[in-house]
């Protein structure tokens, strides 16, 4: 079976209503998405870097129990496990603080084998970080090279505003890797101070990668490909957390591929029908996790989801 491939930052979630912590849940934005995947019945492998701590225990013990291999793991002997705190709106969406620890000399993880067709799923500032995206770059040249999908998330945060102007280089190069670029409209807002998604895709995206999805919250998602444009609207939610919506949306739209058969070769021919199905299971699964705290698909609704 197709596996899907994912490195990003592994913290722990703290969720805040009001000013008291309501959850805390093993987090990170490509990590999210993965352990919906793997309780859809997914072959995933997550390569990340996190501490000899007790969080860090916490969230291997949570793999391990939601299926998850930690072989791909960087266990760093000195620092500490970062963690998030995530601010809920009256809207319910989220307003994030980042603690971290990580020590002077990082990421010495194993990289799992890639197969053509699987999927390759990066993103968030993680994918921006100066001391890392060597590496990354690395792992992508392979993952290219093996003719694996690449999906990239930029999910990037107002609390990184203001480095905007100085990572837009980085972004364009992960641009150039993806097969598929999926962002919020917050994110292009904070990374162009731009509302107008056709001309993000115009200007911005379409030169580097062929495929944008955007994401308007309520307000529905955008197609962008050089066959196919449409908007879809999604049903209404009364969401009680957002944590998680977009990752959850991104773990949809993989699972779609994969259930589609849409390999490496068949991405440019897809036909709007297509499309649509592929981003209907995307919404599904994003309007599940806007109605829990939990960043992730429960295991009773992905075992409905597959039968459906």
């Amino acid at each position: 079976m197709r596996k899907v491939i994912g490195i990003g930052e592994t913290v722990l979630d703290i969720i805040f209503q009001g000013e008291q912590p309501h959850a805390a849940v093993p987090g990170g934005s490509v990590f999210n998405g993965l352990v919906s995947l793997s309780r859809l019945g997914v072959p995933v492998a997550f390569v990340s870097e996190l501490g000899n701590d007790r969080v860090g225990e916490m969230v291997r013990r949570f793999m391990r129990e939601n299926g998850m291999t930690t072989d791909y793991l960087d266990v760093y002997p000195d620092g500490k496990t970062p963690v998030s705190l995530a601010f809920l709106s009256e809207r319910k969406d989220a307003e994030y603080l980042f603690y971290t620890g990580y020590p002077d000399r990082r990421f010495d993880a194993v990289y799992p084998p890639v197969d053509e067709d699987d999927i390759f799923v990066f993103g968030s500032f993680y994918a921006l970080d100066p001391q890392i995206h060597p590496r990354i770059v690395e792992l992508l040249e392979y993952v290219r090279e093996r003719k694996a999908i690449v999906y990239y998330d930029p999910n990037f945060r107002k609390v990184h505003t203001h480095t905007a102007i100085h990572v837009r280089s980085t972004v364009m190069d992960n641009y150039e890797f993806a097969d598929i670029v999926r962002g919020s409209d917050e994110d292009f807002l904070n990374l162009y101070g731009r509302t107008d998604m056709d001309a993000v895709y115009c200007d911005e995206v379409h030169y580097y990668c062929k495929t944008l999805i955007t994401t308007h919250g309520a307000d529905g998602v955008n197609l962008f490909t050089e066959k196919v444009r449409f908007h879809l609207d999604v049903p209404a939610v009364t969401p009680v957390s957002t944590v998680g919506a977009g990752d959850n949306f991104n773990a949809g739209v993989i699972y779609g591929l994969i259930k589609q058969g849409v390999g490496y070769r068949d991405l440019p021919e897809l036909n709007a029908e297509a499309w649509k199905k592929i981003l209907r299971s995307g919404m599904e699964l994003s309007a599940e996790v806007c109605q829990s705290y939990a960043n992730y698909i429960s295991v009773d609704f992905a075992e409905k989801f597959m039968r459906n």
